[in-house]
């Protein structure tokens, strides 16, 4: 994935926060699922598939942009380590 700010971009339409809505945790917009939910399911083994018929007013968008969300994320938090020359 290149150009972090397309990505961000694209959270910022998908996923929100509202004080209102689920104590203001990131939700899918239009929903009331948490995309820590989502990240849970996903890291507990489930697959979109089951993840979608869990949540049916989610769609493939959503957990695609579920697991780019967290890959850019773990990508702007972890350091990474260096690889050594092999000389």
């Amino acid at each position: 994935m290149g150009g972090g700010t397309g990505n961000r971009r694209t959270y910022g339409a998908r996923i929100v926060r509202d004080p209102g809505i689920c104590g203001g945790e990131p939700v899918f917009k239009g929903t009331r699922v948490t995309l820590r939910t989502v990240l849970a399911s996903l890291a507990d083994g489930d697959s979109p598939e089951e993840i979608l018929a869990d949540f049916p007013s989610l769609k493939m968008e959503h957990v695609q942009v579920a697991i780019a969300f967290a890959a850019a994320s773990a990508e702007e938090d972890l350091p990474v380590p260096v690889i050594p020359h092999i000389r």
